[in-house]
């Protein structure tokens, strides 16, 4: 299996981080900014003119950690929380409050900082539902793929997958693609009643055909289908989404986590992720998530909250 695995360096596009610097930096909560990971991200951040870091967590280790990677932190604010729980109760009322544009994960367990996030009375939902996008590039290239849902919603039923396409498009807007061709994933493309998730991707193409969103969404399409315009005419698929898709919405969490992780591990793929439909933006970083990913989350999350 190691001789499948890329040697490539993962970069963050460059194209991304000009967009994102190309405005005031977003003020963003750091939850659990008590590590030098966490801190490293923020000011790799800050010095690309992304964001202004706004420190959450027990100042003490806040300024060990800083102190650490040799950062001056004197002149940034830093809210005290003496546990993850406080940590991550703070971010939430900073994003709903409106004094942060934006939230991102620390050193924090994930369901202990999405928890206040989610909540109804404290946290940042709103009409809209939750989803995650993940923004994929390769080493050398700015062209970019979306996949979405693959960290937030398990088995999302056709009224959840509606709202998680509306969510990409809205970002796919705010990178500056007029009218993104949107591909729904299936294992074949046609519509099978073995295979419950076809027909669902034929009544969502229905339901987007109706409306007067401004992309072009099509499925189910298999994966070849969605990569190669080749592939599908040999299937005799004829449709502007095939072979040309900006946004890959998959079917269950497992398809989506299997396949960013695929692209991250054999392809050296740039991952930036981010919560979307929130009040604010969040990002859901991991500790396994190199500087790359963890900056390119950081330009997404300011794109998407302007």
């Amino acid at each position: 299996m190691k001789s499948f695995l890329s040697q490539h360096e993962v970069r963050c596009p460059r194209s991304l981080l000009t967009r994102a610097a190309s405005a005031e930096p977003v003020t963003t909560a750091i939850i659990g900014a008590g590590h030098p990971l966490a801190l490293k991200s923020a000011r790799e951040a800050q010095n690309a003119g992304i964001i202004q870091p706004l420190l959450v967590g027990d100042a003490r280790t806040i300024a060990q950690a800083a102190k650490e990677i040799g950062w001056d932190i004197e002149d940034l604010q830093i809210v005290e929380a003496a546990s993850e729980e406080r940590s991550a109760k703070e971010g939430a009322a900073l994003a709903r409050s409106g004094a942060v544009q934006m939230v991102m994960k620390g050193d924090i367990h994930s369901d202990t900082f999405m928890r206040p996030l989610l909540a109804k009375d404290t946290g940042i939902r709103g009409q809209q539902r939750l989803s995650h996008v993940f923004h994929m590039t390769l080493p050398d290239t700015d062209e970019a793929i979306m996949l979405t849902d693959c960290a937030v919603n398990v088995a999302p039923n056709i009224p959840t997958r509606l709202a998680i396409i509306e969510n990409a498009v809205a970002l796919a807007h705010k990178l500056g693609q007029q009218r993104p061709q949107v591909a729904l994933l299936g294992a074949s493309e046609t519509v099978s009643d073995a295979m419950p998730v076809t027909g669902q991707c034929q009544e969502i193409t229905a339901h987007f055909g109706a409306t007067d969103l401004q992309a072009d969404v099509f499925g189910p399409l298999a994966f070849d289908n969605i990569a190669s315009v080749a592939a599908a005419q040999m299937k005799g698929i004829e449709h502007p989404v095939a072979g040309n898709a900006d946004i890959v919405v998959v079917p269950t969490i497992e398809a989506g986590n299997a396949l960013f992780k695929m692209m991250v591990y054999f392809m050296s793929a740039c991952a930036g992720g981010i919560v979307l439909g929130g009040s604010v933006p969040v990002l859901l970083t991991s500790r396994a998530d190199p500087p790359a990913a963890r900056l390119a989350s950081a330009a997404l999350g300011a794109i998407a909250g302007r």
